[in-house]
């Protein structure tokens, strides 16, 4: 082992042990490699910028406008719509046709994507019908994981690994070389989860709220009635004429929720926009009370709280429980930090971590992914958080098709530019890259999609973790780490037999991608597993597409991937649920992996 394979070496441990911390962000950590790299001599900069140049970042960068084609045109929210009206009641018919659904809008566009546009279908059909979200959601994140086996271009992994493929002078994958082990694995999740789905039991008595979704449940379920209260403000008190946005607590954290005015002849107004001013005689509604001191000094007196205070005032303002996406620019910044009241015209109730309401203080706490927030104003300002929907993901807002499909009419054709591009690919008549430019060029030519929706589409960090971590496998291959791992793969397998090593190799991928993200995995695992068949002398197929199953196969914790993740509030799950279910479907995934791939791929 050589200095410069060594140096490699600790970067690359350097670089898991970022991403499993989750610090910095894993665009940054494959960043900071695409600046490490060339100081250590070992890559030129031309090289290590070479993953920017890559024809599959492109492609992957116009896959993001096509799926975002299908949301913005309602093709997705419509298959939604069509679930719940077949399912009926059956909850076998709904696991199957959610599993069946998801699956199929995954093969074309994000996993991720599907799952957070699937899962207010879910709370919704749950709601009617009376069944567990719990017994649910589970099924929607394995769907989203699988999809990625359906076919080439379904997850970025898959590409990684067509690419490793042709690097080393090797004929791609087709268009559908993935889907017959991908379509197997599918028949194994769906029944696998009618029979085990009841091993995550009911909703416990405390978290109705996720298929109850009325004012009264959300604001219990969060706590926000054991800490508000209705303060009325005298005539010599200096909040007089302050906007909302204004007030600030010498006894931070009390916040103010909203300001309750009394008009002649009408009745009674909740506001809760940052620049309504407060007037003597208004009533303020405060989240946690101030001292007795200060409320001397603000001239405010405390008056009664009515059980049903937020619920009386439900026509004039709106509430929605929201979910911090993933990426959201929410994760790590507290509610404070966010300027809810400034930026989206909402005001936060609470916040739930891991399933748990914060009582107090929850202003400060720095947000995760997962998370949770109640919100309310104004039900034009709550639908229009559904824009934000990068950052948010409304799990309880009745909106209806058009209000999240700005381009209804376009749907026909949406439908027709993705059955171009996924012709061309077929077929082979142009390269993928080009295939999937002209889908998204349609996309924009046909209306379903405007420059600056495909310009925000685009996931830009995973393009620049593909592109920043692209470079680590020359580097390895260089310095002759990836024969260094082959040799110690077959050294340890190899007398066992093809099998064998080909479960190990699933192994391996599927146990880094338990702290790796699967694409960081697809580009450190393909050219060891391409190497490992070039060193045994067989074909090279078998040993990537093992790669590109146990990339998808990332079903053991919430963590493992941002699919998962999405579905453990609403589901109410805990890490021991994905474990319990996840392993031994993993285990399923593997023999069946390992006995269809070399009889469909021969060595």
């Amino acid at each position: 082992m050589n200095g410069e394979l060594l140096l490699v070496l600790a970067l690359l441990a350097a670089a898991v042990v970022l991403f499993a911390i989750g610090r910095p962000r894993m665009d940054v950590v494959a960043v900071l490699v695409v600046v490490a790299l060339p100081i250590t001599g070992v890559l030129t900069v031309p090289e290590t910028l070479a993953g920017f140049a890559d024809p599959n970042v492109i492609l992957i960068a116009a896959l993001f406008v096509v799926g975002e084609g299908l949301s913005r045109t309602g093709v997705t929210y419509r298959l939604g719509d069509w679930l719940a009206d077949r399912a009926g009641a059956s909850a076998t018919r709904l696991i199957v046709l959610l599993m069946l659904s998801v699956a199929l809008l995954g093969a074309v566009m994000s996993s991720t994507g599907v799952v957070a546009i699937f899962i207010p279908v879910v709370l919704s059909i749950a709601s009617r019908t009376g069944m567990s979200p719990r017994q649910l959601m589970m099924p929607l994140s394995f769907a989203g994981l699988i999809s990625g086996m359906l076919t080439l271009i379904a997850t970025a992994p898959n590409l990684v690994v067509d690419a490793e493929l042709q690097r080393h002078g090797n004929e791609g994958f087709d268009f559908f070389s993935v889907t017959p082990f991908g379509l197997v694995i599918l028949a194994l999740g769906i029944g696998y989860m009618l029979l085990a789905r009841r091993m995550l039991g009911d909703d416990q008595p405390g978290d109705l709220a996720a298929t109850r979704r009325t004012f009264a449940n959300l604001v219990g379920d969060y706590g926000v009635d054991r800490r508000t209260g209705r303060y009325l403000v005298g005539g010599a008190s200096p909040l007089i004429g302050v906007p909302l946005s204004g007030i600030v607590f010498d006894d931070a954290p009390s916040s103010v929720l909203a300001l309750e005015r009394r008009r002649f002849l009408r009745g009674t107004s909740l506001a809760t926009a940052g620049d309504a001013t407060v007037a003597r005689g208004d009533t303020l509604v405060l989240d946690i009370a101030p001292r007795a001191d200060e409320l001397d000094r603000l001239y405010l007196e405390e008056v009664e709280l009515p059980g049903d205070f937020f619920e009386s005032y439900s026509r004039q303002v709106g509430m929605a429980e929201v979910m911090v996406a993933p990426d959201s620019v929410a994760v790590g910044r507290s509610v404070r930090d966010l300027r809810f009241r400034t930026e989206h015209d909402l005001t936060v109730l609470g916040v739930r971590h891991a399933g748990h309401a914060a009582d107090s203080g929850f202003g400060d706490q720095r947000l995760r992914a997962g998370d949770t927030l109640l919100v309310t104003g104004g039900w034009d300002a709550v639908h229009r958080l559904q824009d934000a929907k990068r950052d948010y993901l409304a799990l309880d807002l009745p909106a209806e098709v058009d209000e999240v499909a700005p381009a209804a009419d376009r749907a026909p054709f949406a439908l027709a530019s993705v059955g171009v591009m996924v012709l061309l690919m077929i077929t082979g008549v142009v390269p993928n890259v080009i295939a999937g430019l002209i889908g998204a060029l349609l996309m924009g030519l046909s209306g379903a999609i405007t420059m600056p929706a495909a310009y925000r589409a685009i996931h830009w960090p995973t393009l620049l973790l593909i592109a920043g971590m692209l470079p680590f496998a020359q580097a390895l291959e260089v310095t002759g780490g990836i024969d260094l791992a082959a040799d110690a793969l077959l050294s340890a397998f190899g007398d066992a037999g093809p099998r064998v090593l080909l479960m190990a190799l699933f192994a391996t991928t599927a146990v880094i991608g338990l702290f790796v993200s699967n694409t960081a995995t697809a580009v450190l695992m393909a050219p060891i597993a391409i190497t490992t068949a070039e060193h045994l002398g067989v074909s090279p197929y078998p040993f990537a597409m093992i790669v590109i199953l146990a990339a998808s196969s990332a079903f053991m914790t919430p963590v493992s991937s941002p699919v998962n993740t999405l579905v453990v509030e609403p589901g109410r799950y805990r890490f021991g649920d994905f474990v319990r279910m996840g392993v031994p479907f993993t285990a399923i995934v593997v023999v069946v992996s390992v006995f269809l791939v070399p009889i469909l791929l021969p060595l």
